[in-house]
């Protein structure tokens, strides 16, 4: 066998195991954060979102129904008057949902699971806008301010309650339990 045919085959091979043992060692991190007492996100960290959360028993869960945008103008003659484009919906909704958790003295880094109903936008050729759905999220989550990546699913839906409603936000928060009878 030549050397060049050799260098690659040990090159390969000494991958393989780097690449295994970097596996193994991040799913032994895995298994130790799922131990923990505080609320642990997983995921990859280039994802905007997480692939999993795991919530320890002295947390609290708060959930949220499905919430739709507010309304911006009454007089207005299209949805988009009346309430926004999909991303200016989700705004609304991210907005009315992180004041809502500031009354409970609780902040959107408390949100861990976002579910998401994405209705079609007649200005999008009747298919969901789920880019201004996704463009809506980066303001409000994994920034500076706010580095929680919350676990999410976005559905596409063949409509919602209303025909101005493009989009309808469920929300899963987690919060410490810090009762006596817990310590």
């Amino acid at each position: 066998m030549n050397t060049p045919m050799k260098s690659l085959i040990a090159f390969s091979v000494l991958s393989i195991y780097l690449i295994t043992g970097y596996s193994f060692a991040s799913a032994g991190n895995e298994k130790d954060e799922l131990k923990s007492d505080k609320v642990s996100f997983f995921g990859s960290p280039t994802s905007a979102i997480s692939s999993s959360v795991a919530v320890p028993q002295s947390y609290n869960r708060l959930l949220f129904s499905g919430t739709v945008a507010p309304l911006l103008n009454k007089d207005g003659k299209t949805t988009y008057e009346r309430y926004g484009n999909t991303e200016k919906q989700a705004i609304g909704i991210l907005e009315k949902l992180k004041a809502d958790l500031k009354t409970k003295g609780l902040s959107l880094a408390d949100v861990t699971y976002l579910r998401v109903y994405v209705a079609p936008d007649p200005n999008k050729g009747n298919t969901p806008d789920y880019q201004g759905w996704f463009d809506a999220y980066a303001l409000f989550f994994n920034t500076k301010e706010n580095p929680v990546k919350t676990a999410r699913s976005t559905v596409g839906v063949q409509s919602l309650v209303s025909r101005d409603y493009l989009i309808e936000i469920e929300a899963e928060v987690a919060y410490k339990n810090n009762s006596k009878a817990n310590k």
